[in-house]
Parts: C-alpha cells; structure tokens; sequence
C-alpha cells in the first residue's frame, strides 16, 4: 500500500497539465471499453487523489517493459491499477498507446471506481476491487471475413492448432507471458500468430486462458483467415499475413513487416494531426508556446515521478531492514482471527486423545467442534518443539494471506501464555498417506482420483511458488501432509517449515536441516542447500508413490539398498515402467497417461537440481499432451553396485549413507 507524502502530492498538481498533452494525439477507439455502473467516486475525494496518482505511475513504469501493476491508498479509497502492452511493440509504440489510454479513460469512464480500456497495443485497467492474478476465460472476438477454402480447411486448421498450442505452452512458462510465431500452410503463404497474457497471472492461469481462447476459436470462427480473440487477461492472434511489428529492442527479434490492412480488425496505430502551415495563418505564436511550455511540463512531470519513486523505494527498504516492525502491524490486524484457549480447550474436550489426529514435527493436531457446530483441527504446538514465537507468526501471517483451492485454509490462531495453537479447516478424509499406504483404503483411489490429487499437489506447489509476491518453499512436501477434503481434493498443510522470501531470491541455505527421509533433495539433506527445485524433488517421490502405491524407503529385492527411486529408475531403463504401477488399479488406467507421470516423477527426482523442472513446468505437463517430455537421467541416492575381489556385490550409495549419518532432528516416514 501507498502512504501520500509531501512528495508524490506533487503528482497531483501536475496531472492537468500532463493530460493537456492529448491535443497533439488522435486515440484510436478501444476494442473493448467497461467503465462500472455501480461504484463511482466523488469530485476532490480521496479515491480521486489516489487514482491521480495512480495513473502517471502506471504510464511511467508501464513504459519500461511493456507491464506494470500496483496499488495505492488503503481501504475503502484503495485503487488498484494495471497497464499492458503488445509484446511485440518498440517502447515507443507501447508510451503512445499506454499515453492515449491514461488520457482517454478520464473521459470515456468519467468518476467511475472500475474502467477498462483495451486497445490493439496495450490495456489499461484499474478497480477500487483487487484484481490481480484472475483470470477472465470469457472468450470475445474480431475476425476476418476471409474464409480458407474448404480443400485447405483440414491442413491450415491443423497447423494453426499445432502453432498456437506450442506458442500457448511457451508463453505461460515465460516471464514476458508472450510468444510469436509462424507455420507454413501453402507455398508462399504462412500462418502469422501471436500469444499473450498479463505478467499478473500464474503460469497455470496463463496458459488455461490462452486454451480457453484457443478451443473458442474453431465453434466461433471456423475456416476464417485470421481473427484477435481476446479476453480481458490473454490474447491470440493470428493472420496469414505478416502482422507483428518487430523491432530493434523491442519484446522479440527484429522482424520487418509491411502489412496489407485487415477489414475486420483495425490495425492499431496512432494518428497525428495533419501539420498546419503558418505561413500567413497567424498560428506561429501558439506552435511557438506549445513547443516550449510540453517539454517543460514533460520535465518537471518526470522530476516529480522520480522524486515519489524515490521516497517509496526508501520507505521500502526501511521495511526490508525492519521485517519485525512488519510483523507486529500484521499481528495487530490478526485480532479478528483470535481464538480463546477457553473455547478450543472446550471443542477439543479438553484436548483428550479420543480428538487426536495425529501428530507431526512440531505437536499434536486435535479435532474440536466449536460451539456453532463448526468442525475445526487445532494443532498444539510443543513446547519443546524448537519454534517460537517468530517461527509461529510466520505461519500464522502466509497461511492467512495465501488463499488457494489446494492449500490448507487457516481459520485463526491463539496465544495464551506458552500456549501457541493454529486453528485450522477440519478435513475429513485425513491426510493422503492414510490411503495410499493402507493395504485396504487404497482400493478407494481408482486412477482418476489419484490423477486429480496428483494435479492439486502440483497447483498448490505452484502457487507457493510463483503465485504470490513472495516465494515460499516447503520444504516437508509428503504424503502425511497432503490432507483430503469430502471430494478427496489435495490440500497441502503444515507450513511450518515454510520459508520466507523475497521476489527476486531462489535459493537459501541453513544449517537447521529439518524435513522428512526419502523425500528430502540431496542438495538439502546434505549441505543445507533449499530451493523451489527442492519441493520439486519432494513432488516427484510423492508422485511416484501415489502411482506405486508405495513408500519412497521402501526396500526392493532388485538389489542392495534399493529404494523407490531406485527401482522405479531401473524399471524405466529396462523398458518395463508400468510394472512400478499400484497392483491394487489392475488394468483400470491409462497407460499412456501412467507412462508420462513416472516419466515426470523421474524427472523431477533427478540428480542435478538443474535438470529438474519448475512446477509451472509440471503443471503444464500435466494439463497437455502436446508437450513433449525430456528423457530423465539417473535419480538422486541412485543405487550403484559393482563387485569386489570376492565376488561379493558392494553398494556405493555414498550418497545415502551420508544422509543416514549426518542428518539430525529429521522426521522418519512411518
């Protein structure tokens, strides 16, 4: 959130004469315009003034890379702002429509706390509503009128399919959320398309988006030459013409293109007033005072900008050097979440071992029905158990600000004395290691259950991931803290171990190693070392036990030492990696389907952090087909064997037997 200052309301002041700038510029009308008929806001109000400052900014570090969101004010007068360009656009290209944009919505959505602009090269959008991060897969279009014949149909629509599903998964996995590209359909004739989405969304989100719009497109434009099909999120475009206009420094390589002009969809571009010769007009003077007083407005805008982004980057650090002054203000805002020791002791009777759930690293978890019926699991933290009170306001302030279908919803928490208890959602069907490891409880997850649990373990890693402004590592990814809804739907808990970090960090290092055996990465079972890479690794032994229905430290007689990992690797190698499959499942899955998740856990175990995949990667894996899948290389702890003298078989794990004798105050699975 912003804090006016002396500073930035300067940004107020100088706003009318920057909007003076539009008389030189003819906007070009929106390809989609929303302005709220609901919520609208107040001459000199302080919506009004936050808004004002929300716009230049928007322009100011819109313009630099072709994204920028942010949020200004606090409640009820927050505003929330978002600018985006075409990716394929110079910068200069992408000021002029983001200029035209800030200018025009003033008029277009006069006092209103909700507007939308969508232009052919850029989108503004801004909402006294968080928006950020949802996606919108209500599917709009402009098409040509141009129709393929129907001799071509089956061949332009098949590589147009192949084009934008491959451009699709690559834009998702990008940062710039954006890729372009173009196939051959006849001689002398390509496909020309390209993909987009908001930097906002998820690779997940992205990448759902883009299909949503690419599954519209054959019910709604069939045979058609080229089309936009848009929503307020993503983008896809295609022609069989050249249409992207590369060029030096822009998103993507330079490409030079001279477009013939679309009837159904305008090509976006700005127009300038016709020059007016002041030859005997009488219109020196004005061109005169123009010409000095815009350059000099344009600068002293600028100063301002760069006065006000100075003082917010100071203020920042100061919280970045201060993370406990954060801490104690979040804590304060937690007092609607508290919980009296009274009523938990109440709701659990007393915390009796008949409401036991079980038990993990850091307490016992209780059942307890609160006195509206409510259904609730409160886990006690030991007193013994090493976390303090920073460690539990870590957890108490991410699982209250991460909300997510597959993670675990946090309800409150209570302090009372060296009482420290979480309060969370009650599921019912316990956690997944109760089913999967169960000899009789297994039968009830046929393949299709197990696929879909499989799929919410890998969108709640995702999510702690990449989906929120800071990176969150588990660190304890296991079956016995994966919990089951009523629907059996994943949902991930105990982040206990979870650590903090800033946007731009990957990695870490700590000598506190804590976490669970045959799911712990190596990097971080021996040196400490923990990244996202690490939950990978911890996904891809869960997702190998799902689909064995075994446990990681299992022993097979396939040779010493040989674990899940182990045997799962060799099966693969031989040829023979369905025979790793749940004999419990009998014929009654895909093998294809099978096939490529133990592929993916192979590749998510393997040695070299390097070479496993991101979640977003996984996600997408998962969700498409069409992706082509690496070849794995051999999993950590990998069991080698070799003979001596005697003939005797000897194993070099080194890597095993240094975990099993350096690790300390490691849990050990059941």
């Amino acid at each position: 959130m912003y804090v006016l200052s002396s500073t930035s309301k300067y940004l107020i002041i100088l706003l009318p004469s920057f909007l003076l700038l539009h008389i030189h510029v003819q906007a070009e009308d929106p390809i989609l315009q929303q302005c709220s008929n609901i919520a609208n806001y107040t001459s000199n109000s302080q919506f009004e003034t936050n808004l004002n400052l929300l716009l230049p900014s928007l322009l100011s570090n819109g313009t630099r890379d072709g994204f920028f969101n942010t949020s200004i004010g606090t409640a009820p007068d927050i505003v929330y702002g978002l600018v985006s360009c075409r990716g394929d656009l110079s910068m200069e290209q992408c000021r002029t429509c983001l200029y035209n944009a800030t200018v025009e919505v003033f008029q277009r959505c006069p006092n209103r706390k909700e507007a939308l602009l969508l232009y052919g090269n850029c989108i503004l959008r801004y909402s006294n509503n968080h928006f950020f991060s949802k996606v919108d897969t209500n599917p709009r279009a402009l098409y040509n009128t141009g129709k393929v014949s129907e001799t071509d149909a089956a061949h332009f629509n098949q590589q147009l399919s192949n084009l934008l599903n491959n451009l699709s998964a690559t834009a998702a996995s990008r940062p710039s959320k954006f890729d372009s590209g173009r196939t051959d359909y006849i001689p002398f004739t390509k496909i020309e398309s390209l993909v987009q989405c908001t930097r906002d969304l998820s690779a997940t989100n992205c990448y759902s988006c883009l299909q949503s719009l690419i599954t519209f497109i054959p019910s709604c434009c069939d045979r058609n030459q080229g089309g936009l099909f848009y929503t307020t999120t993503c983008t896809v475009r295609f022609e069989i013409y050249p249409f992207l206009q590369f060029q030096p420094q822009s998103f993507s390589p330079p490409f030079e293109a001279s477009p013939p002009q679309s009837k159904a969809i305008p090509s976006p571009r700005v127009e300038t007033s016709p020059t007016q010769s002041n030859i005997g007009t009488g219109k020196g003077k004005p061109t005169n005072v123009v010409t000095i007083v815009v350059p000099t407005i344009c600068l002293l805008l600028l100063l301002a900008i760069s006065a006000y982004s100075t003082h917010w980057i100071v203020r920042r650090n100061k919280r970045k050097r201060n993370p406990e002054i954060n801490c104690e203000d979040d804590m304060a805002n937690e007092q609607s979440l508290h919980f009296n020791l009274s009523a938990l002791k109440t709701a659990t009777k007393d915390f009796s071992d008949a409401n036991k759930l079980g038990e993990g690293g850091f307490g016992a978890v209780y059942k307890g029905k609160l006195l509206d019926a409510t259904e609730i699991a409160v886990k006690r933290l030991s007193k013994h158990s090493g976390q303090g009170s920073q460690e539990f306001k870590n957890e108490v302030l991410l699982l209250h600000k991460l909300q997510h279908r597959n993670l675990v919803r946090l309800l409150g928490f209570c302090l009372s004395g060296k009482e420290k208890l979480l309060i969370y959602e009650y599921l019912p069907n316990t956690s997944l290691d109760k089913y999967i490891f169960d000899p009789m409880k297994k039968a009830y997850l046929n393949w299709e259950m197990r696929y879909k649990i499989i799929e919410g373990i890998a969108r709640g890693i995702l999510y702690l991931h990449e989906d929120s402004r800071v990176k969150i590592i588990h660190r304890d990814l296991k079956a016995g803290n994966v919990l089951l809804d009523g629907e059996m739907n994943a949902k991930i808990a105990d982040f206990g171990l979870a650590k903090l970090f800033g946007v731009d960090q990957s990695q870490g290092n700590t000598r506190r190693i804590a976490g669970t055996l045959g799911y712990m990465a190596p990097e971080y079972a021996l040196h400490g070392l923990f990244s996202v890479k690490s939950d990978v690794f911890s996904f891809g032994v869960l997702l190998l036990e799902i689909i064995s229905g075994k446990k990681s430290n299992d022993i097979y007689e396939s040779g010493p030492s040989w674990n899940l990992l182990n045997y799962a690797w060799k099966l693969w190698r031989e040829g023979n990696a369905l025979e790793l499959v749940d004999p419990i499942l009998t014929d009654n899955f895909s093998a294809h389907e099978v096939m490529r998740c133990i592929q993916m856990g192979l590749l998510c175990v393997q040695d070299n952090l390097q070479d496993r995949p991101t979640m977003s990667t996984v996600v997408m894996m998962l969700n498409s087909y069409s992706i082509i899948l690496e070849s794995p290389l051999a999993p950590a702890y990998n069991a080698v064997t070799r003979t001596d003298a005697s003939g005797e078989m000897l194993s070099n794990n080194s890597a095993s037997k240094a975990l099993l004798c350096s690790v300390e105050g490691v849990s050990f699975p059941r």
